[in-house]
């Protein structure tokens, strides 16, 4: 039986990829230097997804507004190992935590925080399975664009091929082939897996 919660990603020795969808300005300038520059603001909090059917759901196949650029990012293991180690639920769950007092007080100082939708298909019907998300803020914004980045690419084609493929009940495209992210027990624990 799978897992409700479980990380999926595409992944090779180098790193594993996830997803951020921007305003062109953004996401063209990131692509085209492999880094984030003109636009990105380093005092936000930033969301990265592994999984490309929830990307696709939350930008709308790169069409809504201000998320037209689909990038894929690799990210060291290292660098995601260190986010999750510190990452703390953004909801309160008593499985997790012991009590919503020390929970609060967490997510506070806490500079990564973790959300667990539902993942999507390709077509954007809803899994059972849950995606994870990943919010970063404050030093570990500044780690991830400037230490943990391996590599940045424009897959807004990609996210627009799909939408065809779907709308003309043709063959998909090659899409990333996402597998089970195992991490260590103690994250599991505090990720509520």
């Amino acid at each position: 039986m799978t897992s409700m919660r479980e990380i999926r990603a595409a992944y090779d020795d180098e790193g594993l990829y996830v997803y951020q969808a921007y305003r062109p300005e953004i996401g063209r300038y990131a692509a085209a230097h492999g880094r984030f520059g003109t636009g990105f603001k380093l005092e936000r909090m930033t969301w990265i997804k592994p999984s490309f059917g929830w990307m696709l759901y939350r930008c709308g196949y790169g069409f809504k507004p201000g998320q037209e650029v689909v990038l894929r990012i690799k990210i060291t293991h290292a660098g995601w190992l260190e986010m999750l180690s510190g990452a703390v639920l953004s909801h309160y769950d008593r499985n997790v935590h012991d009590e919503k007092i020390t929970f609060e007080q967490a997510l506070k100082v806490s500079e990564c925080r973790v959300q667990w939708d539902p993942d999507r298909t390709l077509g954007l019907g809803r899994m059972e399975r849950r995606a994870i998300q990943v919010g970063l803020r404050g030093s570990l914004v500044t780690r991830y664009t400037r230490d943990w980045i391996v590599t940045i690419e424009d897959v807004t084609g990609l996210a627009h091929a799909v939408k065809d493929a779907l709308d003309a009940r043709s063959e998909l495209p090659p899409v990333p082939d996402e597998r089970v992210y195992d991490v260590p027990s103690v994250i599991r624990r505090r990720l509520g897996m």
